[in-house]
């Protein structure tokens, strides 16, 4: 008879010791490595179709064990026979994934335990089933390759998430049903917002405490007494998606508070610019942005345009389309990287542009206080929602904000708002866009 682990814990102790010690040497060793006998229902597979199963945990919760259960029932049942097993680097795809305590290789019975060669990055299970390892910091390693399911590691970790799992999602194309799970503790980036927000993603939840008898005594002495309760502690012991970055000039409620459905009429209009230093895929972004001034002196923004990979002909001619677009007064550009290369390649594009190059003589938060004081003051409205320049502004604590890569987004805006409202004398005449 089978039996599930919450139907023998509502056995008496007796029968429970007896149920054990009645076992053969085989049944034990099966039941030891039976998971659908020991997991917790929130790391179990969700049933039905679905393509994106999405486990949100704190530390400790079991993450990985529950990630490698479920590439050992695939590779067991052979419902996949190629598995891409992605982790924040391909160092961290071996030691956690594979042979970390709780990675594929310690978890599968003796009777099944896959071969793993390092050099070609691979598990092979006895019955033909293929793993290959990726790291998320070499997303071009997954544009031949071809999986009907994967493993994604710690997602909120990768340094380039969006490339890395777009390059997977064209990959898995094997198979009737490809699927992928993602294990992560998480963090407010853009690409697990989407996920989230996906119908096609099932998502489970859980906490450190979840799992806090099987962790060790020292860690719930001191770190999760020392961390339960902070902000910290939300996101990496119970798993909060936490929008606001200590330390940010921007919160999610004061972004939230300057949206407006429709654009007031505006009397000036400029278009900012914040040009890469480089060029390629790998580069910042372009950062451009629009704003406008109402005839009471607030502000607008009206427009993101920014773009990673741009050449410099490219930027340019995304903003002088923008200026155009909008009929704008001025186009503004930092010129700190670029000097007075920046207004030659926007003149080879329109040399009939109003145009004014700013130099930075500030860091970026001097700069940026002033604006965010905008925003505390109710002087700044945002026509419609621009999601990856709002999160670039509630994760800005520096030259870099808080999810690692370049403000150029928010370095745009600030040059706009700076010239439409820091400084300015006379408000021209009233116009609509």
């Amino acid at each position: 008879m089978r039996f599930s682990r919450s139907s023998l814990r509502s056995l008496p102790a007796a029968k429970r010791r007896e149920f054990f010690e009645e076992l053969t040497d085989t049944e034990a060793a099966h039941l030891y490595y039976d998971w659908q006998f020991w997991a917790r229902p929130n790391q179990r597979a969700p049933k039905g179709r679905w393509t994106c199963w999405l486990m949100l945990a704190g530390r400790g919760f079991g993450k990985t064990r529950a990630g490698a259960e479920w590439v050992r029932g695939l590779a067991e049942t052979r419902q996949a026979k190629r598995i891409a097993l992605v982790a924040p680097t391909l160092h961290d795809a071996r030691s956690v994934m594979v042979e970390g305590e709780s990675g594929i290789v310690n978890i599968s019975p003796p009777w099944f335990k896959p071969a793993f060669e390092p050099s070609k990055r691979t598990l092979t299970w006895p019955n033909g089933v293929v793993a290959t390892l990726f790291g998320a910091e070499e997303p071009d390693r997954l544009r031949g390759p071809q999986h009907d399911a994967a493993w994604c590691d710690e997602l909120c970790a990768w340094k380039q998430p969006d490339a890395t799992f777009d390059m997977l999602q064209f990959g898995l194309r094997l198979g009737r049903e490809p699927r992928a799970l993602i294990t992560t503790t998480p963090k407010p980036v853009p690409l697990l917002k989407r996920l989230l927000a996906d119908r096609k993603t099932r998502i489970s939840k859980g906490t450190t405490f979840d799992n806090l008898q099987n962790l060790a005594p020292g860690f719930r002495r001191d770190i999760v007494a020392r961390y339960q309760g902070t902000r910290l502690g939300r996101q990496e012991l119970n798993a909060e998606i936490l929008e606001d970055t200590p330390g940010a000039l921007w919160s999610r409620a004061l972004v939230e508070a300057s949206r407006v459905t429709t654009c007031p009429p505006l009397c000036r209009v400029v278009v900012a610019v914040d040009p890469p230093a480089s060029i390629g895929e790998t580069a910042d972004e372009c950062g451009i942005v629009a704003a406008g001034i109402t005839p009471d002196g607030n502000a607008v923004v009206i427009r993101d345009a920014s773009e990673r990979g741009l050449s410099p002909h490219g930027w340019a001619s995304r903003a002088v389309a923008l200026y155009h677009e909008l009929e704008a007064d001025r186009l503004i550009a930092e010129v700190n990287m670029g000097g007075a290369m920046v207004e030659a390649v926007i003149r080879e594009v329109d040399d009939t542009v109003a145009y004014r190059g700013v130099h930075a003589t500030r860091g970026k938060i001097a700069r940026a206080e002033p604006v965010a004081a905008l925003y505390e003051q109710g002087r700044v409205m945002h026509a419609g929602p621009f999601e990856r320049l709002e999160d670039q502004m509630c994760n800005f604590v520096g030259a870099k904000h808080a999810a690692g890569d370049s403000p150029d987004r928010l370095d745009a805006l600030v040059w706009a708002l700076t010239d439409l409202m820091l400084g300015r004398k006379s408000i021209p005449q009233v116009r609509t866009l």
